[in-house]
This record gives structure tokens, sequence and C-alpha cells, in this order.
């Protein structure tokens, strides 16, 4: 596990001590996720729709009825993507995501099930939306916490109906591999972006049958720290949360049921139970999180984890050259490898990092047990600790086991920099990186 430094020691404790409540109650979960994830669903079921062949590839076309919700069936579409190189096992990769397949979506879908060499499934619909007026994706979600809020119906957050959809198509995709292929599909890496990423959390702290996750651009974990971290940073709300800010969401209310509603739904507060395997991939440029929103529950999180973070990417994790060309291959890829590990049971590499200064410089030390192909260091300056509009320039490092980087100190203004290495598996190249660090001149 990577070492923390004295001053993000600090840092980590001063924003702990906001929630200092909230994780003296750690021990005492809320239930009312588990209970509506447990509850029974008559109205469950699955077709399979279509078997389309295209090329040598094999796409399965799925209907599932997930569950009935405060009155209304969620309805979805669940593809699972065979290229002709790609053969079943017990583990399947299951990406969640809104809307219903495309080209785009298919293209995509092969393409991962291609480098992984194992069939994977998409789930979509998640959200159902439209519903209340129209509302869709955050705005519909900020409705939902308000309907809970006035009711006290625990059925109302929207994130518990987004993650029975996982696990009902969990269900749906055990029944499949035992019709198609023959083959028990035992157990599931589950992965997806932004709020399918928080649903991810959340499903993977519901059901045991998830044996990895992948969560993506969702790097607000702690959400009581992660506020009061922004109006330091920002010295205001980011703008892309205005629709739980505008209904009164954020900051939290300080009343029993909204402080109930934020442990409900905040995956930090299942961290006893992600003890699984996890991939986080943000975005160094998102303009939705802190920059270093990671190191406010980085070490709060047990077992096996890894991050990588995608320089000069925003929300949609497409790294943007200089050029101006968008290329999303660090993040593919680095899926691609986490699940190939993992379906494989082949450890991934195994990092520590440490952070501190010498020679009145920062230094960043790495060691990892395999020797990565490549070793950069990635770093940006900003007038403050605002990092979203930066442009983030490598700096090659000596790869070995062992790797130090070099970060002189600022004379104004902000530094902010992390270590990134290179390795492969089967010729599929990828990057893991270390945790963020920012530097401020001195005043």
């Amino acid at each position: 596990m990577p070492r923390m430094t004295r001053w993000l020691v600090v840092v980590v404790l001063l924003a702990s001590a906001v929630v200092r409540t909230d994780a003296a109650q750690a021990d005492e979960i809320p239930d009312g996720l588990r209970n509506y994830v447990a509850r029974p669903e008559a109205v469950y079921r699955w077709e399979m729709r279509e078997k389309i062949t295209r090329g040598t590839s094999t796409v399965y076309d799925l209907h599932l009825v997930s569950q009935d919700w405060q009155g209304i069936v969620w309805e979805h579409q669940l593809q699972v993507y065979q290229p002709a190189t790609a053969k079943p096992a017990t583990t399947m990769l299951l990406w969640n995501q809104g809307g219903r397949a495309s080209e785009g979506s298919i293209a995509f879908g092969l393409e991962l099930a291609q480098k992984i060499g194992t069939p994977v499934a998409f789930l979509y619909g998640i959200p159902k939306q439209p519903l209340f007026e129209g509302k869709r994706e955050d705005a519909l979600i900020a409705e939902t916490f308000v309907r809970y809020l006035d009711t006290k119906d625990e059925r109302w957050p929207l994130l518990f109906p987004m993650v029975k959809s996982l696990v009902k198509a969990m269900d749906a995709l055990q029944e499949f591999g035992e019709r198609e292929w023959k083959l028990p599909v035992k157990s599931f890496i589950v992965t997806g972006a932004s709020k399918r990423g928080w649903t991810t959390w959340l499903t993977a702290a519901s059901d045991p049958r998830v044996k990895a996750i992948a969560p993506m651009v969702i790097d607000t974990l702690n959400m009581k720290a992660q506020g009061p971290y922004q109006l330091k940073s920002f010295g205001h709300y980011s703008e892309q949360i205005r629709d739980y800010t505008e209904r009164g969401l954020v900051p939290t209310p300080e009343t029993a049921e909204a402080q109930r509603l934020w442990a409900m739904v905040d995956p930090w507060v299942y961290r006893e139970r992600l003890t699984m395997p996890k991939l986080l991939i943000n975005g160094v440029n998102d303009p939705y999180w802190t920059t270093d929103a990671l190191n406010l529950y980085w070490d709060d999180l047990p077992g096996d984890k890894w991050v990588t973070y995608v320089p000069n990417a925003g929300h949609n994790l497409e790294q943007r050259g200089e050029n101006g060309e968008k290329d999303r291959t660090r993040a593919v890829n680095a899926l691609a490898a986490f699940a190939k590990h993992n379906i494989r049971d082949n450890p991934m590499p195994q990092l520590r990092w440490m952070h501190d200064d010498a020679n009145n410089q920062a230094r960043l030390t790495v060691d990892s047990d395999h020797a990565p192909t490549v070793a950069r260091v990635w770093v940006a300056s900003a007038p403050t600790r605002d990092f979203r509009l930066a442009r983030w320039k490598e700096q090659a490092l000596t790869a070995g086991k062992s790797i130090v980087a070099n970060v002189a100190l600022p004379t104004t203004g902000c530094v902010a920099f992390f270590g990134e290495l290179d390795f492969e598996i089967d010729g599929l190249p990828h990057q893991l990186s270390t945790q963020m660090r920012i530097l401020e001149a001195a005043k």
C-alpha cells in the first residue's frame, strides 16, 4: 500500500474531521440499499431478441426487465459482444451506461472484447430516463434525492434501482451463459463512467459476484469531505454539480434525513465491503472534481487498488494531444489490461510510492515488483489549486523497479504532478499512476 507523507496525512486528517460523525457510524451502514436490492422482483425476466453476425463477431441482443421501481417498470437492452477470438470464461466484464446500443457503442464493445480476449456485456438504460417531467442524468438523481427527503421513503434514491439493474443483469447473464455457452459465469468485473461509475461502486458493495471493479471519472468518494475541499480549491463548487447545489443538496443540510441520504449513496461509507481489486480511471482535467480528490479517500480503501490518470483529458477520458487530436487509448487499454489480469487471476503489478521533499525539491519515489517498460512524471502549473484548464507535460524518467522523480517547488502559483509507469500484458500496453501531489508557492 502506498505510504502517505506528512503533508498528505495532514490534508486527509483535516478533511476527515469534517465527517467524523459519519466515520464514527461506519459500523452502522445504512440498510436502505441492501433492502432495496434484496426485494423480490416479480417483473424480472429476459429474452434473447436477436443473434447478430458481424463479420467474424457475434452480437447477442437481449431484452431485460429488471424491476418495478415506484410503479415504473425498468426495461433495458443488454448486449453481449463476442469476437471470434474471444473465448467465454467464468468471469465476464459488465459495462453499464445510459441510452440504447448504437453503432459506436457496438464497435467499442467489440473492440474491448477483442483486447480482453473474452466476451463482454453492455447493460444500457442506466438509469431509465427521462422521468418526472423530462428530467435526465444528475437532474433526475437530484429529484429523487429531494423526494426521499420529503417522504423518508428509502426506495427513492435513483442509485438504488440503478444498482439493482446491474444485479438483475448479472442474473440474466448467468442464465444466458448456461444456455448459450454451457458455461457458468460465476463472477463479474463491473465498470462504468460518471454516475455509472458511482453505480459500479455501490454494486460492488451489494453483490458478492462482483470480483473486481473499474469505476471511471467518479472521483468523489468521502463526499462530505469533497465539498469543503472543492470550496478550498476552486473558491466555489464545481459548476458541473449545480443540479445538486441548486436543489439544496450540497452542501449537505444539517438534518438527520440528509445525513442519512448521503451516507446511503456514498461508496466511502461501504468501504469495508470493497475488498475486491479496484482500478480507478480518472481524467486529470475533469471539471467535476478537484485534481487531487483521490487523496481524500485512497488510504481508506481496503484491498488491492490501482489508479490510472489520463493526462490532458476531461470527463470523457479522451486525451488531447498537442495537435488537438483526441485519443481514448489510455483509458481503454487500462480497463482491458485490468480485466485480463482479473479474469485469469494473474496478479497486477504492485506499486508503492512516497512523496517527500529533498534538496529544495519535491521528490516522488516509486517502487514496483515488475519493472515497467517506460516511466515518466506528468507536471502542470496553474495560478491556483484549480488545474482543470491546465496543460500537462511529461518528463521522462529512468525506468526500473525503483524510480525517483524530482519536481521544482513553485515560486508563484501551484504545481501538480504524478508518476506514471508503463506495463504490458500479451503485448497490450497500459499505464498505472501514483497519487497526485499539489505544491503551493510559499507566501
